[in-house]
């Protein structure tokens, strides 16, 4: 590890607060008063943290003429895109099973409500859903740059390989704490799926795009059931029972 590597892991550090201990607060206290306007504050200061993370992330590998495909950044081939192809049928079936779910309790006029704190942070309206996806997209890609390549990389010659992606999964799920323990044990599975993804098909690719439709299915659902519920609202709608899995809110 170089003095720029030690320089950009502690930058990682200063965005994970930031979105921890000053977004995620700020959010809350905003939310209270305008929760529309809220959501797309948080949504768009995280897209810039994120990116800004990754490009410092990126001038750094440049500057030090490092080979792309040491943080897996390639190309799956062979059997890999045929196992991508399927992973991402999976990952949209499975969502795709939910909006039909939720289409029939508001044909029976059943009640649908968010689990937890989901609502507060699930997109309402076609605007906020766009934000939404925007941010699905860029913690798809600056994530697992961030976890699952450069952490990994950096950890490695210390640690080993699996315990260096053991390690940046605990990171991972830990920055989730403001979820409270459920969030953060539901973030370290979905973690650790797409550590053993990245680690089995060699490449960061199929689990950006995993990463991504996950992130988007979460906001497609949440939104298919808020969509015509006045933002700000407990995220209830119609009348009866079923409830649905919170939606967690995409990464940093």
């Amino acid at each position: 590890m170089t003095k720029a590597d030690a320089l950009y892991v502690a930058l990682i550090a200063i965005g994970l607060t930031i979105d921890s201990f000053v977004l995620w607060p700020k959010f809350l206290r905003r939310s209270e008063a305008e929760p529309a306007r809220a959501r797309v504050w948080m949504w768009s200061s995280s897209i810039v943290l994120l990116w800004t993370l990754v490009a410092a992330g990126v001038a750094l590998w440049m500057l030090e003429r490092r080979s792309w495909t040491e943080l897996r950044i390639v190309t799956p081939h062979g059997w890999r895109i045929l196992g991508t192809i399927g992973l991402l049928l999976t990952v949209a079936i499975f969502y795709a099973r939910s909006i039909v779910t939720i289409t029939r309790a508001r044909r029976a006029n059943k009640r649908i409500k968010l689990a937890g704190d989901a609502a507060r942070r699930a997109p309402y309206t076609r605007p906020e859903l766009a934000w939404w996806l925007a941010l699905s997209v860029s913690a798809g890609c600056c994530e697992e740059f961030i976890f699952r390549g450069y952490l990994i990389w950096v950890l490695q010659p210390a640690l080993g390989l699996w315990f260096a992606a053991a390690v940046s999964l605990v990171v991972f799920a830990a920055a989730h704490a403001y979820q409270g323990a459920k969030g953060v044990v539901a973030v370290g599975v979905v973690g650790g799926a797409l550590t053993l993804i990245v680690l089995v098909f060699g490449s960061l690719v199929p689990a950006i795009a995993v990463h991504m439709l996950t992130d988007a299915g979460e906001g497609l659902v949440a939104w298919h059931a808020l969509r015509d519920v006045p933002a700000g609202h407990d995220g209830a709608s119609g009348l009866g029972e079923p409830s649905l899995a919170g939606t967690n809110r995409p990464l940093v």
